[in-house]
């Protein structure tokens, strides 16, 4: 053999049998890069049994549970009220009775919430400074359009 000729013939030639893994190297495919023939097709899943459409999750389930309204009896009158408040009323009222779980799961409750609350309206000093330097800014801005 001469040195000027290669394994798969004639450089002017392409080989007749490409290996399959050269002809992947073409693609981009790697991680998350699955070759073109493996892709999902358009119009299908790839998890063709999964949660159907429509179908709720249990959260929505239990907040459509929650807020739904029911009749209750409330100092002789009948009220109408979520099932929700209703839960929260009928632990009020057993923590007021001395049942120390009920007072103990309405506390921890108010505590949460306040502290949700009192984290939401506080700014921060350095903030307002900045905040109030930009209102005054922005109403310069307006009195010199005027």
């Amino acid at each position: 053999m001469s040195s000027d000729t290669t394994l798969h013939g004639s450089d002017d030639k392409p080989p007749r049998y490409i290996r399959k893994r050269d002809r992947v190297r073409d693609q981009d495919v790697g991680y998350g890069k699955p070759p073109k023939a493996h892709q999902f097709k358009p119009g299908k899943s790839g998890n063709p049994k999964g949660r159907p459409e429509g179908a709720k999750s249990e959260a929505t389930i239990l907040l459509e549970l929650l807020n739904r309204k029911v009749e209750m009896r409330q100092n002789g009158k009948i009220r109408k009220i979520t099932i929700l408040e209703g839960i929260l009323s009928k632990l009020t009222e057993d923590s007021l009775r001395g049942n120390t779980k009920s007072a103990a799961f309405v506390l921890n409750r108010l505590a949460a919430i306040a502290s949700t609350a009192s984290t939401e309206s506080e700014i921060n000093p350095d903030d307002k400074a900045v905040l109030d330097a930009y209102l005054r800014k922005f109403r310069s801005s307006l009195d010199e359009k005027e």
